[in-house]
């Protein structure tokens, strides 16, 4: 076999840099596994220090991947890594060593497992909790099939909040199939874990006390005979089981390890070659640390799960220019400013309360903020209880993981009219995380909803009035805003309400009509600038709402102008383009030409928020573009 070069830009690792696929793991001694777990954690450090990525939850499993890979036989035994974000090592040692320096990079590796990059990654991921249910379905599968192999689905007691592991978990010990199960716990998800389920994991039996208690029972139940010391000694193992986690796993119908230390390699190896040898449902109990080996992360693994560039020696943000608060920020801070004059106001995030912005206001007011794990579909349901008794929640969540929620909002929100707000944030391209995160169907599915309503912001600013008047709307509203930093307009200090449905015309031209929607609305205004070069004059309007449409506003410009550009960060299918052509039909105008730039029938690969928007004609340049083409098209 070729040998892969090194991975470029980072020093030399003797041990990994022997390693082409799982075989060379193999033939590598024991003493020198542990050698190999240090090149590894060198290597992903320095290449998420330049590239971004989820530094923390990978630096936690080198040694599990290692052991894995040392005892099963990938691609016929199937590993199925839960989300898919702590796969950097698994990249690493699966014949990947010599594009990892492409992480996250356009073009490059995907920080998640994709089918598609590579036949050692068993399953596509990026959302939670689908582990389980994966691999009993790729169990049966290959049953059907009369294939061989193990399949393994590891995942983090963080995914277990959610309640598609436990549907896994279900059907899986009742068909009683041969899958392993690796609960990697290390009592985080991306915030500390919440719920009874985490402080259930950690209830650990003290070996100190129980051997003194066992010895102090065996001397005093010997007087007895010995049928009553053999009956206690077979309830041990009950007794075990009752007071460590293993007893809600067995209940299951699993065959319980643990807990063990994952970081031990001889104990995870010995114990993996003993499980390999079982064909029932086993779950195997492992704790590890998040951001094992990099004390930066291992001392704020909440910073580390998901970061930036930063200096490896300090593990700080890279230096750079001040700029503008990001979206984010302004809208935690909005919360807090409204939740002081409201105190029907309540916050609900799934896991994500630093990620959200709601870290401040669950310091703030910790009795009106709800951290529900990684249930969003429970968020919604919960959110739409709190509404029925005259409270305001706010459910703030990533656009990408909203989408899991969609019956809830539809049974459970709409129906009634609740009136829940959802705070989307990512709405749009995401960036490096790829497919599995963008946020680019929310106006699409929310907008077929009764009851609904939809808008976006141009800026930070608008996002403090839209914020506000979501709050005061009496039924079910949504509102999403990009990832990262906000436009740098000033910010107004007071806020108000906006009229539901209207659109704000920014500037006035008489040869085309683009309406933009939330983050292309600067994009528009700029591409405004650049056609009055071309002595093409542009109206520009804020549309604002995509449900419901300002269709008094759009109907009247389109009898003036007949040419109408929409732009949206969103797929264009049921989109605001289509809503817009929807409004010209239902009100009979013809002869108006309108073209749609947004996202096409595709799902978007992982790169730059920049490249991603110039790729996908939804940017300046491309607005530009197609007012040409329209106007002297």
């Amino acid at each position: 076999m070729k040998r892969n070069t090194p991975t470029p830009q980072v020093s030399s690792v003797k041990y990994l840099n022997r390693i082409d696929s799982p075989e060379d793991v193999k033939r590598l001694r024991r003493s020198e596994l542990p050698k190999l777990a240090k090149d590894i954690r060198k290597v992903i450090i320095e290449t998420v220090s330049r590239t971004g990525g989820h530094l923390a939850p990978s630096l936690g499993v080198v040694e599990l991947t290692i052991a894995l890979l040392y005892v099963f036989d990938p691609p016929k035994d199937k590993i199925i890594w839960d989300v898919g974000h702590q796969a950097y090592a698994y990249k690493l040692l699966t014949g990947r060593r010599d594009r990892f320096h492409t992480l996250r990079q356009y073009g490059g590796l995907s920080g998640f497992t994709r089918m598609s990059e590579s036949p050692y990654d068993a399953f596509s991921t990026g959302h939670a909790s689908t582990s389980i249910s994966a691999g009993l379905g790729i169990t049966c599968g290959r049953g059907l099939k009369k294939d061989t192999g193990k399949v393994i689905a590891v995942i983090g007691d963080g995914s277990m909040t959610g309640g598609l592991a436990y549907e896994g978990l279900n059907q899986t010990g009742d068909l009683q199939k041969d899958l392993i199960v690796i609960l990697n716990d290390n009592e985080m998800s991306i915030a500390r874990n919440v719920g009874i389920f985490s402080s259930f994991l950690s209830r650990k039996l003290s070996a100190k006390h129980f051997i003194a208690l066992r010895e102090d029972l065996k001397e005093f139940l010997a007087k007895f005979g010995d049928d009553v010391y053999n009956l206690a000694k077979r309830t041990e193992e009950s007794f075990k089981a009752f007071i460590t986690p293993g007893m809600l796993f067995e209940a299951f119908n699993f065959n319980y390890f643990g807990p063990i230390k994952g970081h031990r390699l001889d104990h995870l190896i010995d114990t993996l070659q003993n499980v390999k040898q079982m064909h029932k449902p086993v779950l195997f109990h492992v704790t590890t640390k998040k951001g094992k080996g990099y004390p930066p992360a291992e001392q704020n693994p909440t910073y580390f799960h998901g970061v930036g560039s930063f200096e490896v020696k300090t593990g700080n943000d890279m230096p750079s220019k001040k700029k503008p608060p990001t979206y984010t920020e302004v809208f935690g801070k909005t919360l807090i400013d409204l939740a002081r004059e409201n105190e029907k106001i309540i916050a609900v995030t799934a896991a994500m309360p630093e990620g959200t912005g709601l870290k401040p206001f669950s310091e703030t007011y910790p009795d009106r903020f709800f951290d529900v794990g990684i249930a969003e579909q429970h968020a919604v349901t919960f959110a739409a209880g709190l509404a029925t008794e005259g409270f305001c929640p706010v459910v703030t969540i990533y656009s990408t993981f909203l989408q899991r929620a969609y019956d809830q909002i539809l049974h459970d929100v709409c129906i009634e009219g609740h009136p829940v707000v959802f705070a989307m944030d990512r709405g749009g391209i995401v960036g490096e995380d790829g497919p599995t995160h963008h946020g680019l169907f929310d106006l699409t599915y929310l907008r077929s909803l009764p009851n609904m309503v939809v808008m976006a912001p141009k800026d930070e600013s608008e996002l403090r009035h839209m914020l506000k008047t979501a709050l005061e709307h009496p039924g079910p509203i949504a509102f999403r805003y990009p990832r990262g930093y906000g436009t740098g307009v000033s910010i107004d200090d007071a806020i108000h309400t906006l009229p539901i449905g209207k659109a704000e015309v920014l500037a006035e031209g008489g040869d085309v009509v683009i309406l933009a929607i939330g983050a292309t609305v600067a994009a528009a205004l700029e591409a405004r600038e650049q056609l009055e070069d071309k002595n093409i004059s542009a109206t520009v309007v804020n549309s604002r709402f995509v449900k419901p449409l300002d269709a008094e506003l759009i109907t009247q410009l389109a009898r003036k102008i007949p040419l109408i550009l929409t732009v949206e960060e969103n797929v264009l299918q049921g989109g605001f383009g289509s809503a817009v052509i929807e409004c010209l039909s239902d009100a009979g105008i013809s002869g108006t030409r309108v073209v749609r730039l947004g996202i096409p029938d595709t799902f978007v690969e992982h790169g730059s928020q920049q490249v991603l928007r110039s790729k996908y004609g939804i940017d300046t340049p491309a607005i530009v573009k197609a007012v040409m083409n329209m106007v002297h098209g």
